[in-house]
């Protein structure tokens, strides 16, 4: 659709109420705090708690997984992986007739609230009995989680936590602890191996870990995976693909792993579905275990002080 200018303006988006939007798009928030505070269950990748707020009073969001945030413009760019005028096109004339939601007009602070940001403050071999058990819960053994994988203590919110740590290509980690799933800036994925024909393909490197718990003895030399590190991060993880004939996607059996999964086989560029092995769940680190899907608990920071 050409947008034109019976549509939205671009200042009339951006202060569009971000709350009703995702309402729109059929997000609901998990809670909410003192009445301005939404807390969601992430947009724009997967997670198991709420850690996506939007602020009503000021009308912008933080996604703390991320580590970004912002107006309604900067998460549309994100959720659509779209430009600025494409996203603009989706506010045209016909906007309201597809919207039934009423979209309401905040008028923002100038300047957008403060958000505490992850801090790693050391890396070191995994050592701490609660990591350690932590794994063995979910099926993975210490000896394949010693190779990829690193104990992370960090600073949130003026407190210290330590949780197991996943390194990206740009240096950033995945943390992971029986309570709390977080992610240091910068964002990115993560490549192992080499160049050659086959790529495997995991959302999350648990998946990854009980990949390689499934295949102990497989020589690693000539093995390249490739951990997004949340399925929003496919599009940016293409060029890479493409380096490779033959890509074998293990992504997530719910609705946004099969959706990646349908568009990736459209593509016809060489990918393949290998979920059918954990059709009945979840995801692969879920299928050994036999517990489909992971019921929703409260996220509390016990490890640490």
């Amino acid at each position: 659709m050409e947008f034109s200018s019976t549509g939205f303006s671009l200042e009339e988006i951006q202060n569009l109420d971000i709350v009703d939007y995702l309402s729109s798009l059929g997000h609901q928030p998990e809670h909410i705090k003192r009445d301005m505070d939404y807390w969601y269950l992430s947009p724009l990748r997967l997670e198991g708690e709420a850690s996506f707020k939007v602020n009503r009073n000021l009308n912008r969001w933080y996604d703390h997984g991320l580590g970004k945030g912002g107006n309604l413009i900067d998460f549309g760019l994100l959720y659509y992986n779209c430009t600025v005028r494409e996203f603009m096109e989706k506010f045209g004339p016909e906007f309201s007739a597809q919207q039934p939601v009423h979209l309401s007009f905040h008028q923002p602070g100038e300047h957008p609230e403060s958000e505490s940001k992850i801090e790693v403050q050391s890396v070191r071999p995994l050592f701490s009995y609660p990591l350690i058990h932590y794994l063995h819960e979910r099926h993975i053994p210490l000896s394949v989680a010693e190779q990829y994988c690193s104990e992370v203590s960090y600073r949130l919110d003026g407190r210290s936590y330590y949780g197991i740590g996943f390194k990206n290509n740009a240096g950033g980690y995945e943390i992971r602890n029986a309570f709390f799933k977080c992610s240091s800036a910068p964002k990115d994925i993560t490549r192992i191996g080499k160049d050659g024909n086959e790529l495997h393909i995991f959302e999350g490197f648990f998946d990854f870990l009980s990949f390689r718990a499934l295949h102990p003895k497989d020589p690693q030399k000539n093995e390249n995976f490739l951990v997004l590190n949340g399925a929003a991060m496919f599009e940016r993880a293409r060029p890479l693909m493409a380096a490779y004939p033959v890509k074998k996607l293990w992504l997530d059996q719910d609705t946004t792993g099969r959706a990646y999964t349908k568009f990736a086989l459209s593509l016809n560029e060489g990918f393949q579905d290998e979920s059918g092995l954990y059709s009945k769940h979840k995801d692969l680190n879920e299928w050994p275990s036999g517990k489909g899907a992971v019921p929703k608990k409260k996220v509390r920071q016990r490890l640490g002080g």
